[in-house]
């Protein structure tokens, strides 16, 4: 008889288990499909350089709370989990910029890309993860 109450609480304690993983699973997948929305939004999409400026700053803040580090230069270091790299190309002078050069000068940016349009033309994804890795946005 004690057997099988230590066999029944033994059972109820693995499918305890097993369900609490799958639902810790199910809040982070769901987690994880809110803060890509956020960004995949952009993707193949015409915006302004104002609107980029507000994905500037929710990058920069995403890299802030997850604690990514910065390399020697200030750009944020990959950190194949949730670390979020921006690329902007300008068609002005053929350059590829990080966000972190905007970043520290934002209101020049602002001043003097407000109106300009951008497109998001590749969009990665952490392999782990699967949350967004890379995005790269070209001046129209």
């Amino acid at each position: 008889m004690k057997k099988m109450i230590i066999f029944l609480i033994l059972v109820i304690a693995i499918i305890c288990f097993i369900g609490f993983k799958y639902y810790s699973y199910q809040i982070d997948y769901t987690t994880i499909l809110a803060e890509n929305e956020e960004y995949e939004k952009y993707k193949e999409k015409e915006v302004y350089g104002l609107d980029l400026t507000t994905l500037i700053n929710r990058a920069i803040d995403a890299n802030i709370k997850n604690k990514v580090e910065k390399d020697g230069q200030g750009f944020y270091i990959n950190n194949n989990k949730d670390s979020i790299e921006i690329e902007i190309y300008m068609k002005d002078n053929e350059t590829t910029y990080k966000i972190e050069t905007f970043y520290n000068s934002i209101e020049g940016f602002i001043e003097n890309y407000k109106d300009i349009k951008f497109k998001c033309t590749k969009i990665e994804y952490h392999k782990d993860t699967n949350k967004i890795k890379y995005m790269l946005f070209e001046q129209l």
